[in-house]
């Protein structure tokens, strides 16, 4: 997991710890010294902690702006809003009245961004292989906003596509087979069961208190079988393999990369590991030892967190079945290229 991933994930573990034990432990009222004392270290903790690990877990490791940190500060001053004592929660009713410009701007955006890009996906509808790969070719050098919502929207026509064998009869055949765990006919097994038990588990949790809400939650929870088998089938048949001259690299459905075969300058057969340094320009791909290299003139994104976290790549370490078999396809295509 590259160090941007790891810092998203560490923040939004933080915030939730800080909001879940904040909200609990707020005091109704402030008659003693101790109530006031603990309010003060709630609220360090939702307007000093919150906002300086954003900070540095998103705006200067995951390179965001830095006017995004008025998100964090928002969200606090809504948690502070609906759980401080009365006596201290209206200075925050701002925050209430504001909520109504701001989602009603952001929906305005929002509706524009997603008409515009079912536009782009409705010209591309034609093109046949993985839909994420249409959205990629049409927004590759556009709005990364427009590319993100175009894969949101391309990822459950990609779970259909990947999970059922029919859909998927005319997909680029493989060049290789990345070594993954998911791959695995016993990691899907595991999957479909801990599916079945989560599914099965929330429907008697909520049976008691509303048999509607315990239907909708199970549903929710069994229709996540067909990504299962779309993780799996991707991960097994497609992780690797080529289409309308670009090398499409499959991380099972969390990540994938789409590479124009003139971008990769380098392919190393090594027979040493590669190296396990933090760089973050640099990305590990399957298990065990690293028989492949793919070296890039230029940086291309890997999406991961099923296309929702982007980040540059240039150099690609890969552990497959058969590496000589992705250089000679990769020669042989830009070859091809050349005589056109």
């Amino acid at each position: 997991m590259r160090s941007q991933v790891k810092f998203r994930l560490l923040f939004l573990l933080l915030a939730l710890i800080c909001f879940v034990v904040g909200v609990n432990i707020t005091p109704d009222a402030l008659s003693t010294d101790n109530e006031k004392y603990l309010l003060s270290i709630i609220s360090a903790a939702y307007f000093i902690l919150l906002p300086a690990a954003y900070w540095y877990c998103i705006i200067k490791v995951g390179q965001q702006k830095l006017w995004k940190i008025i998100m964090v500060l928002s969200l606090s001053s809504l948690v502070a809003r609906l759980s401080y004592p009365a006596e201290l929660s209206h200075y925050f009713e701002f925050v209430m009245w504001l909520r109504y410009p701001i989602i009603a701007v952001l929906l305005v955006i929002e509706l524009y961004l997603v008409v515009s890009v079912i536009r782009g996906l409705l010209k591309v509808r034609k093109l046949k292989g993985d839909p994420r790969v249409g959205a990629v070719e049409t927004y590759r050098e556009g709005d990364d906003k427009s590319l993100t919502i175009a894969l949101i929207l391309a990822s459950e026509a990609t779970n259909w596509l990947y999970a059922i064998p029919w859909f998927s009869r005319n997909q680029k055949p493989a060049i290789a087979h990345i070594k993954l765990i998911s791959a695995s006919r016993w990691h899907l097994g595991l999957m479909i069961l801990g599916c079945l038990a989560a599914l099965s588990a929330s429907y008697m949790f909520l049976h008691s208190w509303s048999q509607l809400v315990a239907i909708i939650v199970s549903s929710f929870i069994g229709y996540t079988l067909m990504s299962i088998v779309a993780n799996h089938r991707v991960s097994r048949y497609y992780s690797i393999y080529m289409l309308r001259n670009k090398l499409v690299i499959n991380n099972a459905l969390w990540g994938f990369m789409v590479i124009d075969m003139v971008d990769i300058t380098c392919m190393l057969n090594q027979e040493a590991k590669a190296d396990s340094k933090d760089d973050n320009e640099t990305l590990s791909i399957g298990r065990g030892q690293a028989n492949l290299t793919l070296s890039l003139s230029k940086p291309v994104i890997y999406h991961g967190g099923m296309g929702q976290l982007p980040e540059p790549m240039r150099i690609i370490h890969l552990s497959v079945d058969k590496p000589q078999d992705v250089i000679t396809a990769i020669e042989a295509s830009r070859t091809a290229m050349t005589c056109e």
